[in-house]
């Protein structure tokens, strides 16, 4: 059975999936919230100030 990914520790609870306990879910939604977690894309990507219509 996987463990965690947060804590490392406990099993998956099939509720809670793939975390063990709400508390462990709350803490990866936390680190969502506040940019900790981070898709990498190109500069390019990004459209600058200048590209802005209106």
């Amino acid at each position: 059975m996987a463990t965690c990914p947060i804590c490392r520790r406990a099993p998956a609870d099939p509720k809670y999936k793939p975390f063990c306990s709400k508390r462990c879910a709350d803490v990866d939604l936390q680190r969502w919230f506040a940019g900790s977690y981070a898709v990498p894309g190109a500069a390019d990507d990004m459209p600058s100030r200048d590209d802005e219509e209106g």
